[in-house]
């Protein structure tokens, strides 16, 4: 085990949160830093202090947020760090997701970008497009982007796979 890669986690994580991260992705350990630098903009000064540029300074979460988002989707460190901020700033600037909506469901990081834009497009088109939980017709990150797109249809956009599809041709 490199020395560099298990105080780089543990400046995020704690031992057990570090541990139980590299149980369920090895490859972070055997993997090259490079991707996990490129993301995080890991700069490792005395002691493995990490400045997290990228998702604190130039995507605004907090440090307990990264702690969760790095927890809960240990992949996310290795996501491309162009995909990673086009996807933030859809749903945070276009789509008007809040930080806090985002690290309840982190998944939503490793979700393709163009089946988060149709779906969210075509809600907007149905006037259904409610990502506010405290609102009625409240639809959750994680319907948006998990469900199979007959589902979808049927039980967030109520509308036919047809329709949807029609849609998707305009685009």
């Amino acid at each position: 085990m490199d020395e560099k890669k298990i105080l780089a986690y543990r400046a995020v994580l704690s031992i057990v949160q570090t541990r139980d991260l590299v149980t369920r992705l090895p490859r972070l350990l055997t993997g090259s830093l490079e991707p996990i630098k490129e993301n995080l903009k890991v700069s490792l000064l005395f002691f493995g202090i990490l400045l997290f540029q990228v998702y604190h300074l130039e995507l605004g979460f907090s440090h307990n947020e990264i702690r969760h988002l790095v927890y809960r989707i240990p992949k996310i460190l290795q996501i491309n760090k162009r995909k990673l901020t086009e996807t933030f700033d859809y749903l945070h600037n276009i789509m008007g997701i809040p930080h806090n909506l985002m690290v309840h469901f982190p998944q939503v990081f490793n979700s393709k970008l163009l089946r988060v834009k149709e779906r969210h497009m075509f809600l907007k088109f149905l006037g259904r497009a409610q990502y506010d939980p405290l609102q009625p017709s409240y639809i959750s990150l994680e319907n948006l982007v998990s469900l199979s797109d007959d589902m979808f249809c049927a039980e967030i956009a109520k509308a036919t796979v047809q329709d949807f599809e029609k849609f998707q041709k305009t685009l």
